[in-house]
């Protein structure tokens, strides 16, 4: 939480390449999406990426996730992370809550909980809060 009056968090932005929902997945290379796959699986969240980030685990831009209803694929958002999905591998996903909430809600537990269960047990899912989201993707930011 943000005491009142206090810093706010730094925001990020974000582009969608999979809607929750769907199967039809996109990716975003040179500040385009293009079409990637047909999946198996509906996605359980919004899924996409922080272009102008750089993760080494998986050498491509920060994986993001976006709990609340879908978002087509394209949708841009400014947002302050949420909390981290973090992964044994390395391979975290910054969490951003679409919902029009106030920006210090609680996480919507059942979307959590489908998006940790999105993972297998031996990939290590588990939820960090925002503060340990915005050192990481400081981190992974590129110069």
């Amino acid at each position: 939480m943000t005491p009142a009056g206090g810093p706010q968090p730094r925001t990020w932005d974000g582009v969608v390449e999979w809607t929750a929902g769907t199967r039809e997945r996109f990716i975003w290379q040179a500040g385009q999406l293009k079409p990637l796959r047909t999946e198996a699986w509906d996605a359980p969240v919004n899924y996409g990426c922080v272009p102008g980030t750089w993760n080494p685990a998986d050498d491509a831009e920060v994986d993001a996730v976006w709990l609340g209803g879908p978002l087509p694929v394209g949708t841009r958002r400014t947002l302050a992370p949420a909390g981290l999905l973090h992964l044994h591998d390395g391979d975290h996903k910054v969490i951003f809550d679409a919902r029009p909430t106030a920006p210090d809600a609680p996480l919507d537990g059942a979307a959590v909980q489908a998006l940790l269960n999105w993972f297998p047990p031996d990939r290590g899912a588990r939820l960090l809060p925002a503060h340990e989201a915005a050192a990481w993707l400081a981190d992974c930011s590129t110069p």
